[in-house]
């Protein structure tokens, strides 16, 4: 009886630690970085309840000139033509964006915006 409880209290402990690991890797850690060109006509209104008032809905490219759908909120309509970097996460979507120029754009990037 003694062995099996230290069995399952050894796998209980590996799926935790397993777990704890996933979680970080998921919540905190992995981030990849998303660029995008600004097209006003791609906005959306959120309702008053939200505490950001639009939601944009743009194609983005990673460093390797991927290309992903990407919604982020605001709370101002941004400047149109303009290049943000997203801080884009799987579970949380876009944590943090700013404004870059196009020289700061990835070449791969570049060659989808063709300036």
């Amino acid at each position: 009886m003694k062995n099996i409880n230290k069995v399952l209290s050894l796998i209980f402990v590996t799926i935790a630690v397993f777990l704890c690991i996933l979680a970080y890797y998921l919540f905190v850690e992995q981030s990849t970085d998303y660029y995008t060109k600004i097209d006003n006509s791609k906005i959306s209104e959120l309702p008053v309840t939200d505490s950001m008032k639009y939601e944009y809905s743009l194609l983005s490219y990673n460093n390797e000139g991927n290309s992903k759908e990407i919604k982020f909120k605001t709370e101002r309509i941004l400047k149109e033509g303009a290049y943000l970097k997203l801080d884009y996460m799987i579970i949380r979507g876009v944590i943090n964006w700013e404004e870059v120029t196009y020289d700061e754009l990835p070449e791969k990037v570049k060659e989808k915006y063709n300036e």
